[in-house]
């Protein structure tokens, strides 16, 4: 018992002393471990998962609108640097997956996580969004708030840290089912196939999507919204399922 508190403490001095530059990952039996920014642990690599982001290139990525100098990779980050307004999205499309990214907003900053967008063009209504926002100094949480399944679902709990600094988003895709983790608390589970209406919550509340969510595509691209603000974005991970 006194080497696993050893261990555990050690982990998290390391966290403190190097936020920035390394990411922990956990197994399920509790086996942490650190690893530098946009790599993959061996535990990872014998479990399925594909790095989407190499920390250095925009390679498999594409942007919507690319005006120069909106979306640049600073410090091994994805930074939008709340100039034009182009989404960054992969060239790939995945269906049912484990994704994770660690994302930091400025002040007041607003952006999203978009997943199994279908149509370019229209991110809005063929993609949806974990919503990302400068929330966490919030009480009382709505559909709009970070974490959210963006119009659809607010988040059970507000997980969301304050402004500039790291956080880590897992989105899970399997089916009908949508749950969404951030900083290790599950915020959201949602079961498309209780959104039949176009417009409608299964809680009787509007949303503006001109499609039932059941409908939507369950097969598409993953992407970084651009809203006008300072985002970053790193270890950007996936395992298909």
């Amino acid at each position: 018992m006194k080497t696993l508190r050893l261990l555990t403490l050690v982990i998290m001095i390391a966290m403190i002393a190097i936020p920035t530059f390394a990411a922990v990952t956990c197994t399920k039996d509790g086996v942490c471990t650190i690893s530098p920014d946009n790599t993959l642990t061996s535990y990872e690599k014998s479990s399925g998962w594909q790095l989407l982001f190499d920390g250095k290139t925009f390679n498999g990525w594409a942007n919507t609108n690319p005006t120069p100098g909106d979306w640049l990779i600073e410090n091994g980050a994805l930074h939008f640097t709340a100039k034009g307004g182009g989404y960054l999205y992969t060239k790939k499309t995945f269906g049912d997956y484990q994704f994770k990214a660690d994302f930091m907003v400025d002040k007041g900053a607003n952006s999203g996580i978009f997943f199994r967008w279908a149509d370019i063009n229209d991110p809005v209504q063929t993609g949806f969004e974990m919503q990302v926002y400068d929330t966490a100094h919030k009480t009382t949480l709505d559909k709009h708030d970070s974490g959210a399944l963006y119009d659809a679902l607010a988040p059970s709990v507000n997980a969301m840290k304050p402004a500039l600094e790291w956080n880590t988003a897992e989105i899970t895709c399997k089916g009908s089912i949508i749950t969404i983790t951030m900083n290790g608390k599950r915020i959201v589970v949602a079961n498309l196939d209780r959104w039949p209406t176009a417009g409608k919550n299964p809680d009787g509340t509007d949303n503006k999507y001109s499609r039932a969510l059941k409908d939507w595509a369950r097969v598409g691209h993953i992407g970084f919204q651009a809203h006008g603000d300072k985002v970053w974005y790193k270890n950007i991970k996936i395992r298909e399922l």
